[in-house]
């Protein structure tokens, strides 16, 4: 026990580093597509953290190994979509991107159940699920028809 305990204490001093960009996220997806206030509050509220370059932790981000997991969760939720950088995807990837967020969002997968039970606020509602699945296939389709 005493050894658990050590190794505890210890894995405090190894930390992850944070995903707070110093910088403005001039790439986001709001400075290249329309992006309505509503759906913007739902994306912050449900997305971002594991999705942007902004996240924000809470407060058992700071107890290893439980920071260690929450890097590795923000680190695997950017490879797959990044609304911090989504301005940069090319036009198939921006097309491919929404059609993936309507998906999840349609059969529940996102935002992640282990999310949703530390963060009511993004818990979504079946108006705000079909908030974001309309607005992302009607961006979509906007995308195509250019």
């Amino acid at each position: 026990m005493l050894g658990l305990g050590v190794l505890l204490v210890l894995a405090q001093f190894v930390r992850p580093a944070k995903n707070i960009s110093p910088t403005p996220d001039t790439a986001d997806i709001s400075g290249k597509f329309a992006v309505p206030p509503e759906v913007k509050r739902v994306l912050q509220n449900a997305c971002y953290d594991c999705h942007s370059n902004r996240t924000r932790y809470p407060w058992y981000a700071e107890i290893q190994p439980m920071g260690w997991w929450l890097a590795r969760h923000v680190k695997d939720g950017k490879a797959h979509l990044n609304f911090s950088e989504f301005a940069t995807y090319s036009a198939k990837r921006t097309g491919d991107k929404l059609d993936e967020i309507a998906d999840e969002v349609s059969q529940e997968a996102m935002p992640l159940p282990s999310y949703k039970w530390g963060h009511p606020e993004a818990r979504l509602t079946a108006a705000e699920m079909k908030l974001l699945i309309d607005w992302a296939d009607n961006l979509h389709d906007e995308i195509s028809a250019d």
